[in-house]
């Protein structure tokens, strides 16, 4: 396994947007990869079976801009159905391309890929099963292994040379069969080489219209496999399209930050041909995410001064590590990392009822401050004054000059700019927090403060490419043996609440996946409602959530519904949400039907997954603990089974 990556690089290169090269792949009448624009897609949620449902539902993705339209085949009946339903769309005037959806029935993919431009396989159940079983296989069992899906999978390539259908190998973390975990683990390692396995065998046989993905609801295991997959890919003389997704998103807010995360991170480094953005809800909302993320790389423009080149990269991007920095108060060291909004342009005086907006509740009766999982730990307030006793967790920040007539106050602390910095010996004691452009920060400039254990840097840049120079500044720091902690500022345009969600995830996501950053400070909020603090606040926690490096909240692992789909993934989802939401760092797996679940929610603490019409089964872990739930029980058992698990906290 790749442990060091000094002289292996992921991308085509860390300091400046370039497009990751793949080859052409034709999809029916549309190129995928190469100079090809970054193609959008998603999947359809109706039954297959129902042939005017389908086509009116691919009818609106298709009109909302959507490129590829994927339909479940889970047996050969919808297959079949398959060329009904493109013989429609086709009656309409509509030629969009069309994926099936295959896992188990190697006899549906061989007849979808008869009728439709592409079919998808996923390696962990194509050929092999999954039932949590530890096997130890010598190098001849594996080897004869190998040879039984060799045999199992050649048939489905000789008709995709035959009929011109593209194929995509799609993995997914949570769906590797008991023999890839057994020898690689539940791990990127493994994730890449259950695709590879396949992709070599379609090599042996010349075939080479494939798509690759590496999936996982964890974004973070998500652009770990994508990484080394490109890099197992050089070795081997590969050069495939890449098919980006994070599985299981979830719904709303989550949903959308989870997968800015995973997607924009890569999307970021040039890697990605198409994207497919996986949310509970209705497949038609799920495309304007997936252009909003895409749109940012359209006609993208350098840098007007390219930035020096990083010849040494000191960070392993196959595994996650935080940088090693000073412990400043809470800043640094072994703490999360820390949230602060920013008030300084804030109209008006700071008020308890304003930092109701970031998780502060003052009630007046008990005279005590209510204080959530969500509150921010400091809120800047440059010249401004407070005349109230502050929350006991939260820290205040203030320009100098007006900071050294309140140094004798319990928690505030001085904001310091370049210019006044190294001329001001009255400092705080314990924190200082310092505002630097990215462009100030030299070799000379480190020197002067790696040793000042009180420092705490606002790292920020305003050009474009705001992510790449902040990775191109923690290079620096790192390689001149600095441990400052510094807190992550971004400036980035934006016309609407969801373009700042989707754009603050793909900088802030990019970093924190790499371990760089000790917090995220609210200095790029447009003023686009008077709520924008509260908006910073939540999506800040959403991000360090979404990247496992703060944990805050109940978190759902939750498909975007399918044609397999056996109970309203929506209202059930929203169900289990209402009652469970407190339950801060508890993860809740919520699967339409037995193919994403268990697998695809391994992750997770509690399962709930459709088993048959009406009929849930409820998981601990991997394990199966009740078995065909009626539907209308089953939210009931499962508070019940979290409560039996100790893991209930009453509200």
């Amino acid at each position: 396994m790749i442990t060091t990556t000094n002289n292996i690089l992921y991308c085509n290169s860390l300091t400046e947007y370039s497009r990751l090269k793949t080859r052409v792949v034709k999809i029916g009448n549309l190129e995928l990869g190469g100079d090809n624009p970054i193609r959008i897609q998603s999947m359809t949620t109706t039954d297959t079976m129902n042939t005017i449902a389908t086509v009116e539902q691919s009818i609106r993705m298709i009109e909302a801009g959507c490129e590829l339209v994927r339909i479940t085949a889970p047996s050969i009946h919808e297959a079949e159905n398959l060329r009904n339903i493109k013989a429609e769309l086709n009656k309409r005037g509509y030629y969009t391309p069309l994926v099936a959806d295959i896992h188990f029935t190697p006899n549906a993919a061989e007849l979808a890929a008869r009728i439709v431009e592409k079919v998808r396989v996923n390696p962990g159940n194509y050929a092999d099963k999954k039932k949590f079983e530890n096997i130890e296989y010598t190098d001849a069992a594996y080897d004869a292994e190998l040879e039984r899906i060799r045999n199992r999978f050649i048939p489905l390539i000789k008709v995709c040379k035959e009929y011109g259908t593209a194929m995509r190998i799609g993995t997914n973390h949570g769906s590797l069969s008991d023999r890839i975990m057994s020898r690689y683990g539940d791990t990127p390692l493994g994730m890449v080489e259950s695709a590879l396995e396949f992709v070599r065998i379609c090599r042996e046989l010349s075939f080479n219209e494939i798509v690759l993905s590496m999936k996982s609801s964890n974004p973070l295991v998500m652009v770990q496999a994508y990484r080394l997959l490109i890099v197992k890919m050089k070795e081997e003389d590969m050069d495939y399209p890449l098919h980006l997704g994070v599985t299981e998103a979830g719904e709303g807010e989550d949903g959308r930050i989870k997968s800015a995360v995973g997607i924009g991170t890569l999307l970021e480094d040039g890697i990605g041909d198409t994207i497919r953005v996986s949310l509970t809800e209705d497949p038609e909302f799920e495309i304007p995410v997936a252009k909003a993320l895409v749109n940012r790389f359209i006609n993208h423009k350098r840098l007007p001064e390219p930035l020096k080149p990083i010849t040494h990269y000191p960070i392993n991007p196959f595994e996650h590590k935080r940088r090693d920095t000073n412990s400043v108060v809470n800043i640094g060291g072994k703490h999360v990392p820390v949230v602060i909004v920013d008030y300084r342009e804030r109209e008006g005086d700071i008020t308890p009822e304003i930092l109701k907006e970031v998780g502060y509740n003052y009630n007046i009766l008990t005279d005590k401050w209510n204080i959530s999982d969500m509150a921010c730990d400091y809120i800047c307030i440059g010249n401004k004054e407070i005349d109230f006793e502050i929350p006991g967790t939260l820290g205040i920040i203030q320009y100098y000059d007006t900071w050294k007539n309140n140094k004798h106050r319990d928690r505030y602390y001085p904001l310091f700019n370049i210019e006044n910095f190294f001329e001001i010996n009255d400092q705080s004691p314990i924190l200082n927090f310092l505002g630097l452009k990215t462009s100030y920060l030299t070799t000379e400039f480190i020197n002067k403060i790696k040793d000042n254990k009180t420092l705490v840097l606002n790292l920020y840049s305003s050009d474009r490419e705001e992510m790449i120079q902040l990775r191109r500044a923690f290079v620096d720091l790192i390689n001149e043996g600095c441990k400052t902690p510094a807190i992550l500022s971004f400036h980035f345009p934006f016309d609407n609440e969801n373009e700042f969600q989707l754009y603050f995830s793909t900088n802030a996501g990019a970093l924190l996946v790499d371990g760089l950053g000790d917090g995220l400070w609210d200095d790029c909020v447009n003023e686009i409602s008077d709520k924008s603090s509260k908006l910073f606040n939540q999506t800040a926690f959403g991000i360090l959530q979404a990247t496992r490096t703060r944990i805050s909240k109940t978190e759902y692992i939750s498909c975007p519904s399918c044609g397999r789909t056996l109970f309203d993934l929506q209202e059930t989802t929203a169900k289990i949400r209402s009652r469970t939401n407190h339950l801060k760092g508890l993860k809740i797996g919520i699967m339409g039907c037995i193919v994403n679940g268990p697998g695809e929610m391994a992750d997770a603490d509690y399962g709930y997954v459709g088993t048959g019409p009406g009929k849930i089964t409820l998981y601990k872990g991997k394990e199966v603990v009740r078995r065909n739930v009626p539907s209308e029980q089953a939210v009931d058992a499962l508070i019940d089974l979290i409560k039996e698990g100790g893991d209930w906290v009453e509200q």
